[in-house]
């Protein structure tokens, strides 16, 4: 072995045979192999299956009518699987029913090639003891049609088989004698609703009990040609076979050329979504038989709202039967099923636009999240798809043109300064925290070639709030920020619109992320490799400043504030007052509107703003002492600031 040779062969006298447990073996393929007991009722209606398609390629010419019949005796606690196929003999019973791992099945379709053919693994009768006590096989072969026989096992470890009448007709009948705990298989009811959707692909007729209609009665649109319009027949099936929503719209999966074989139906589920939350509901059929009920992974995960049910013969399933291995064929089909979705969205927008409204309208933050995953779904959704905004949803395009080419997004969580401001501007913002938001309107910006304002970043704030004409004095700034300043707080001399608005408190977001990261439960809340990364995008923010106040130079009220300061005015500080009452009432508003008194600096005492303001207006309706003159009654009487109206050098005296 050191040289990397192979190991010399062992003699032959000192080679031992592995002992087998059988009982063991039994209890773990039984009772563990399977995620549910139901799957008994679906292994052995597929025994049925393909037995029937054993004698028609045994027997082509016998003229026997396939089908299947469930019953259930709920007094004895039983449940009975009957088939009118190629039976066994009893050979066969000891060769393929009793022998673990050898199936007949799958050395027929080998020998033929025949893809309908559904087992494959040997291992399904024994799910008859997950439910069963005791499991009895009556049968009778189509080459013996004058000789039954019958099969009886009390757990699957023993067995015993003993001649009895022939059948009436060559085929087989598996009586289940259920386990206390399965009582509840023993109802017809439940039973037709279990194969209805087990079997709803199936060829071959099951029936349950005495009913004359079989639980897989229902048309396939992809089998059969159907009367009348084949959009209707679709929508049909998807409204008959959809569990959880109603179908809006639905489209064909076909096989593709050189990649997946599969065909079937998806549709649009009228379900919530948003962002995380998933709703993909996808069954997977093999040559009939459900073979994986929730097989989701197969559709894209942008997906969430698309529901649907295919069938393939090439997949390849577990052992258990419940799931599918991630082989080609599955990765051929899952595009296949990508492919599919795009293509059926293209027709829906093309031939449907009423349906095409109401899928985004229902599913337009899914879509948001969906078009930056495919080019193609961007191209499709890029000027229909809604964008929640401070105004309700709007599309890329109205938000643009709302914006005067340019489009407006909000970095922080909804309502805030922004909206605030925005709301004064008459212009709406997106909300840039919501799902896929914002990286969608940056690749619309880049494909229409407009701006794009991201409010609250550096770039989007410099836009947003630009230089004034004139730099203040150093003098000016520092009392103004005095006046009007909280700790926290940094002053920023600007002009922005509307020239009403004095002032504007803006959160520092980075900041706002520092103090978020670095609490004290942090910790608890967010996986280290993620705090990690967090933490080292935040060290460059010192966390000093927690808000910018903005204040509009091109607003009469500051430039009259400035005025009556450099004249010194003795209600320059009256007025500067007001105005730092008025921030801490705008500041709590927008953290209000934002959900969270925490935005920003949270902007001072909002109870003391509110005194302050009983303070101004005391102190601008005083008396006015000897020799200054009357206050104007009305603005409409005020002067010039310094001019003979205004006596006191300001215009409204404070």
């Amino acid at each position: 072995m050191s040289d990397g040779l192979p190991p010399d062969p062992v003699p032959t006298e000192d080679l031992r045979t592995t002992e087998v447990d059988l009982g063991g073996l039994v209890n773990v393929l039984a009772t563990h192999l399977y995620s549910t007991p139901l799957v008994a009722l679906r292994e052995l209606v597929q025994n049925a299956h393909d037995s029937h398609t054993r004698r028609l390629l045994e027997d082509p010419d016998g003229g026997h009518r396939p089908l299947i019949r469930v019953r259930a005796d709920a007094v004895r606690r039983t449940v009975g699987i009957e088939d009118t196929g190629a039976g066994l003999t009893e050979p066969e019973i000891h060769a393929y029913l009793a022998t673990v791992g050898t199936g007949y099945t799958r050395m027929l379709r080998e020998l033929t090639g025949n893809q309908e053919l559904i087992g494959a693994f040997g291992l399904g009768f024994l799910s008859a003891f997950s439910v069963a006590d005791e499991v009895t096989v009556t049968t009778t072969s189509h080459r013996e049609p004058l000789l039954g026989h019958r099969y009886r096992s009390f757990g699957g470890e023993q067995y015993s088989v003993e001649r009895v009448p022939a059948r009436p007709a060559p085929g087989t009948l598996v009586e289940l004698a259920l386990k206390t705990e399965h009582a509840h298989l023993a109802d017809e009811n439940a039973l037709r609703e279990v194969l209805g959707r087990y079997c709803v692909l199936l060829p071959i007729p099951v029936y349950v009990g005495d009913d004359e209609q079989p639980v897989n009665a229902v048309p396939v649109p992809w089998r059969q040609a159907v009367d009348g319009d084949p959009y209707a027949a679709r929508m049909r099936f998807a409204g008959a076979f959809g569990r959880r929503f109603e179908p809006l719209t639905a489209f064909p999966v076909q096989p593709v050329e050189g990649g997946s074989d599969a065909v079937g139906l998806l549709w649009v589920q009228d379900g919530g979504t948003y962002g995380s939350s998933d709703n993909r509901d996808l069954a997977v059929y093999l040559r009939g038989m459900l073979l994986a009920e929730d097989a989701r992974d197969l559709l894209p995960s942008w997906a969430g709202f698309i529901g649907g049910v295919v069938e393939s013969s090439r997949l390849t399933p577990t052992a258990s039967r419940e799931d599918l291995q991630r082989d080609e064929h599955y990765r051929a089909l899952q595009q296949a099923l990508t492919d599919a979705v795009v293509e059926g969205l293209y027709e829906t927008a093309r031939l449907r636009p009423a349906v095409w409204r109401r899928i985004l309208a229902r599913h337009g933050q899914d879509l948001l999240g969906a078009a930056l995953c495919d080019d193609r779904l961007f191209t499709l959704l890029a000027d229909d798809v809604p964008v929640p905004t401070s105004q309700g949803d709007l599309t890329a395009g109205a938000l643009r043109a709302a914006g005067g080419g340019a489009v407006h997004v909000a970095l922080g969580s909804g309502g805030g300064f922004e909206e605030m401001l925005y709301r004064a501007m008459q212009v709406p913002i997106a909300r840039g925290d919501r799902y896929a938001v914002l990286p969608f309107l940056r690749r619309y910006a880049a494909l229409r070639d407009c701006r794009i304002v991201e409010l609250g970043s550096e770039n989007g704030n410099r836009e947003l709030f630009r230089d004034p004409e004139r730099p203040l004095p150093a003098e000016e700034t520092a009392w103004l920020t005095g006046a009007l300043a909280d700790p926290g707080e940094q002053l920023v001399p600007a002009r922005f619109d509307p020239p009403g608005l004095p002032l504007v408190l803006v959160p520092d977001r980075e900041a706002e992320l520092k103090a978020r990261i670095e609490d004290d439960q942090a910790d608890a809340r967010i996986p280290s490799a993620a705090l990690r990364l967090a933490r080292a995008f935040t060290a460059r923010s010192g966390g000093e400043v927690r808000a910018r106040l903005y204040l509009n130079l091109a607003c009469p009220a500051v430039q009259d504030l400035l005025t009556a300061y450099r004249g010194g005015h003795t209600g320059s500080a009256t007025a500067a007052g007001l105005l730092r009452s008025l921030k801490v009432i705008m500041a709590a508003a927008s953290a209000g509107s934002a959900g969270s008194a925490g935005s920003g600096s949270g902007g001072g005492d909002l109870g003391g703003a509110l005194a302050g303001i009983g303070t101004a207006v005391s102190a601008l309706t005083a008396a006015v002492p000897a020799g200054l003159g009357t206050v104007p009654d009305s603005p409409g009487e005020l002067g010039e600031p310094g001019g003979p109206g205004d006596p006191g050098g300001l215009r409204d005296r404070g």
